[in-house]
């Protein structure tokens, strides 16, 4: 096994979901991913605790959480 790399990069997944004051979350969950079988951008419906359910005005909901890369 020695030789191998692996070619998977770190990915940070960003919340879309709003706060009571209409802002981005900032709630974000971290994994890794291999490009070269998955070229596209994940989309993952997740959990975030702190984004407002604008129909019930209840805090935590399922939300889409984008790609985005760890700085």
């Amino acid at each position: 096994m020695a030789g191998k790399s692996k070619k998977v990069i770190k990915i940070k997944l960003v919340s879309t979901g709003k706060n009571a004051k209409g802002k981005r979350t900032g709630t974000y969950y971290t994994t890794t991913k291999n490009p070269k079988n998955k070229p596209e951008k994940f989309k993952f419906m997740k959990y975030d605790r702190y984004a407002i359910n604008p129909e019930t005005g209840k805090m935590g909901m399922h939300v889409v959480f984008e790609e985005g890369k760890i700085k």
